[in-house]
């Protein structure tokens, strides 16, 4: 559990909040096997700073692509991702610097099931209300271009020079219904699919290549015998160890190539 200030201090079920602590972040720390990806639960009380992260190109070995589903969101939620029109380098730097660059991005209003994924060097924003499973390159590098005027610090040079001021492209945002099976995300970084019920053996032979990670949405799940929760996330060695109950969603994640 990672506290933030913009997080909360009270979570859904199935989750449970320390005392005294704000929760904005639960991170499930892969294994060795499969650290290239990282899972993440999101809790937004407030705002999120408006930010950025790099690309492997840009900064070998820490870049950060990153994908969001919804799971709950409170009545006009929204994300701030990417601009509305195109802006230069110039003109995003006077904008962060007098706070404008929130009014110049696009905000989506959200609902459960909605999901993005997000390239690196997409400006974006997480709103208040929003729960969402975040599966992303595992990296920590983020550069903030604006924070509300919270105490922390900025990276304006950094992120304007690997931000993209331009609007956020609509084939990389869809709908996924609570039930069905679909791809989500497929490469080059990591694939990310929706199953219900166990996957065909065509699924089977191109995620059993390698370990991959498995997140229910819907009823439990089992690896190599041990049950996986809504809330929770598994690590799979082997397709053999997975067991996915007919009427059981879930996400399956995998690297698609170890990062230099």
């Amino acid at each position: 559990m990672v506290e933030k200030p913009w997080g909360r201090d009270s979570l859904p079920i199935p989750f449970h909040t320390p005392v005294g602590q704000r929760i904005g972040e639960i991170w499930f720390e892969p294994p060795s096997e499969v650290d290239e990806l990282l899972v993440k639960y999101i809790f937004t009380r407030e705002k999120l700073s408006v930010q950025v992260h790099p690309s492997d190109d840009q900064l070998p070995g820490h870049g950060k692509e990153e994908c969001w589903l919804i799971v709950h969101a409170e009545p006009g939620a929204k994300l701030g991702i990417g601009f509305r029109e195109p802006i230069d380098a110039a003109a995003m730097r006077k904008a962060a610097l007098d706070g404008s660059i929130e009014r110049l991005m696009e905000w989506h209003t959200v609902r459960p099931g909605d999901f993005f994924y997000i390239p690196a060097g997409t400006v974006h924003a997480i709103g208040a209300g929003v729960s969402l499973i975040e599966i992303q390159q595992n990296s920590d590098v983020t550069y903030r271009l604006y924070d509300y005027g919270r105490p922390r610090e900025l990276h304006l040079d950094k992120a304007i020079e690997v931000a993209r001021g331009e609007p956020y492209p609509r084939n990389l945002r869809k709908h996924v219904a609570a039930s069905g099976s679909s791809v989500l995300a497929d490469g080059p970084l990591f694939r990310l699919q929706q199953v219900e019920g166990m996957p065909g053996e065509a699924v089977l032979a191109e995620f059993g290549a390698r370990p991959f990670l498995v997140i229910p949405r819907e009823g439990p799940v089992f690896v190599a015998g041990g049950e996986i929760t809504p809330g929770s996330c598994g690590v799979v060695l082997s397709s053999e160890e997975l067991d996915i109950p007919k009427y059981a969603v879930a996400f399956l994640a995998q690297p698609c190539a170890a990062r230099a």
